[in-house]
């Protein structure tokens, strides 16, 4: 009852500021939302501060979550990836969050370091400055080490906030109780699972607040891309890495929100922008695995001109089946081979069978069209995922957390490469990607790879079927047997039954012998 009263006190709270801020007149209502709701939402429209109208969407979002403090960053955050549920135009505006949360003093933050590492920072490092850059979950120090040959190196230390599990954890109650809200009350929306959404965004925190998990996401990821030409990662100082503290190579770069300084640096911003989306592309159709949060700010150009990610709290991971449904929808589209793309949908299973190909094929073509013969200026990523998100529902479709991830990391790529060249295609930047592992995948070497793999498999069976045959064979007799003696039981086996009848009543021995009857007719049946 307690725990029932605080959220809803916390959920009140966070009602007036965001209404104070302006952030439910940039929400449109759904057009079956019951009246009483439509009510209610027009009233807290009427508490808006004056003048904020003139702000966007995305300063306005900005200034509410960040006021309601860090649980409602990451959320608003974590929103951005699932567009299926806010809508694109609002998922867009979120994906342009920016935390400006207020970093913590230093003396926390070397306690955090102290209890983290077992030693003083003075111990640890030669210097460590104050924080460097704030967020929701952490701050970043500059400090500097001496390795092992005395040679004095920059790191950056990331430095988890305290008492921040305390804080979700009283706020995601009241995430919850407002998704069962939703839920209760809004029947629609039950096939967005709003109370499995924020299920999957306490995983998701419970994940990044490890900081031991980013440094192995980080070490993977530069195992992947160490042979790339144009894009890299900082390495991870695993000795001075804990649950709560992260410390890796210092990256001395410009960070690719600061278009100032690109431009001054004399490299080429297009090729920079098709580093970005093809990088990501080669990641996630490669090997599944891929850099979800690729927003300007956690992107950097480093003085080789490569191309350098930080931040790998959240991360994609995608299977063979949905490489494959990644590369054949995008190729699909770029060849304009609508049929094709509708039935990758059918043949991975998310659009149910009930449903008719063709027809699937036409929405599709309704999204497609449009993008072909028009500038690469004027078309907009997030106008065709919202097509695509309103077909959803129509065909039926269920809901694919790590597809929409995909697709929001997708439309966030296409933004920061649109910063570095306006004109950027994003299907013209993608197809020799796309059409490179579409050959490696699904052209002749591939099948001839199939084929290679499925003779291995045969001759391994092959191997093995002497063993088969003796093993049918023992098992053949044991049958013979057992039709012409019956079942017999061993003197363990009998003695344990003794005693079990020992122990038990009469009907307890009478189940005993059914069973073991039970057992020989099967057996003789089994024979006849």
């Amino acid at each position: 009852m307690i725990g029932a009263s605080s959220s809803l006190f916390r959920l009140g709270r966070a009602g007036y500021i965001l209404a104070r801020e302006g952030v439910f007149s940039i929400i449109a209502p759904p057009a079956d939302l019951p009246t009483l709701p439509r009510l209610g939402l027009a009233m807290l429209r009427l508490l808006e501060r004056r003048g904020i109208s003139e702000r966007n969407k995305g300063e306005r979002l900005s200034a509410a979550l960040n006021r309601l403090g860090p649980s409602y960053v990451k959320m608003g955050q974590f929103l951005a990836t699932r567009p299926d549920v806010v809508g694109p135009e609002l998922a867009q505006a979120l994906s342009s969050l920016q935390d400006r949360v207020p970093a913590f003093g230093m003396q926390e933050a070397k306690k955090v370091v102290h209890e983290a590492l077992g030693k003083p920072i003075e111990v640890l490092f030669e210097h460590f400055s104050e924080p460097v850059a704030a967020a929701s979950i952490a701050q970043v120090h500059k400090a500097r080490v001496i390795d092992a040959d005395g040679v004095a190196r920059d790191v950056a230390v990331k430095v988890l906030r305290p008492h921040l599990a305390e804080r979700f954890k009283a706020d995601l109650g009241g995430f919850y109780l407002a998704a069962r809200v939703i839920e209760a009350l809004h029947v629609p929306s039950r096939r967005l699972r709003p109370v499995a959404v924020v299920d999957t965004l306490a995983r998701s925190i419970q994940l990044e607040m490890d900081f031991r998990l980013e440094a192995a996401a980080m070490s993977e990821m530069g195992e992947i891309s160490k042979d790339d030409a144009d894009f890299r990662v900082p390495t991870v100082h695993w000795d001075m890495t804990a649950k709560s503290v992260l410390t890796m190579e210092w990256i001395d770069g410009i960070k690719l929100n600061d278009q100032e300084a690109l431009k001054a640096s004399g490299h080429d911003l297009k090729a920079l922008g098709e580093t970005v989306i093809q990088s990501f592309l080669r990641h996630a159709l490669g090997d599944g695995f891929f850099h979800a949060d690729m927003h300007p700010g956690n992107l950097f150009l480093d003085r080789d001109g490569k191309l350098v990610a930080v931040d790998f709290g959240i991360m994609g991971r995608i299977g063979p089946q949905e490489k494959r449904f990644l590369a054949e929808i995008l190729y699909g589209f770029i060849t304009r081979d609508y049929r094709r793309v509708s039935q990758v949908h059918f043949d991975a299973g998310y659009v149910p069978s009930t449903q008719d190909v063709d027809t699937f094929a036409q929405a599709l073509r309704s999204i497609g069209e449009p993008i072909h013969g028009r500038d690469a200026s004027e078309i907009s990523m997030a106008g065709l995922l919202s097509q695509l998100f309103e077909f959803t529902e129509v065909f039926g479709m269920a809901t694919r957390t790590e597809l929409i991830l995909l697709q929001k990391t997708m439309v966030v790529v296409e933004g920061v490469a649109r910063m570095m060249d306006s004109n950027l295609n994003l299907w013209n930047t993608s197809e020799p990607v796309v059409k490179r592992w579409m050959e490696s995948n699904l052209g002749p070497a591939a099948k001839v790879k199939e084929v290679t793999g499925g003779l291995a498999s045969l001759g391994a069976m092959t191997a093995s079927l002497p063993e088969m045959a003796r093993r049918a064979e023992r098992l053949s007799a044991s049958f013979d047997t057992m039709g012409r003696e019956g079942m017999r039981l061993d003197a363990s086996t009998v003695a344990a039954i003794g005693r079990a009848e020992a122990r038990e009543s009469r009907s307890g021995r009478v189940a005993l012998w059914v069973i073991a009857l039970a057992l020989s007719a099967i057996a003789l049946n089994l024979w006849s």
